[in-house]
């Protein structure tokens, strides 16, 4: 898979707070729903690699042990949700609902 945000990978990721993460993370999440929903497999699964990425990116940074349980979790879901069976019963309606949360406060702070 190669590499679509290397200028994160090089260091800038750390420097942005983790509800602003999140936010980049769910904006990815959306763009693989959307294409998912137009029947487009393609490029959602495109937009999903990218999120997997920031969130790799993320649970690379130095965060709480609670925090990287819960991002490892999201992780775990994410890729049920997409590609597995999806055990945990997940929706679109509730990856929007989780992620909207982290835009708004990440607007909130501009």
């Amino acid at each position: 898979m190669n590499t679509q945000h290397p200028q994160l990978i090089a260091g800038r990721w750390k420097k942005i707070q983790l509800c602003e993460q999140l936010a980049h993370v769910g904006s990815e999440v959306e763009r693989a729903i959307n294409w998912k929903e137009k029947g487009n497999i393609e490029y959602s699964q495109f937009a999903f690699f990218r999120c997997l990425e920031l969130l790799d990116l993320t649970i690379a940074c130095d965060y709480t042990y609670s925090q990287l349980k819960e991002l490892t979790r999201l992780r775990e879901c994410l890729v049920d949700y997409f590609f597995g069976k999806n055990s945990y019963s997940s929706s679109a309606g509730l990856w929007r609902k989780y992620f909207y949360a982290f835009n708004y406060i990440t607007r909130l702070g501009r």
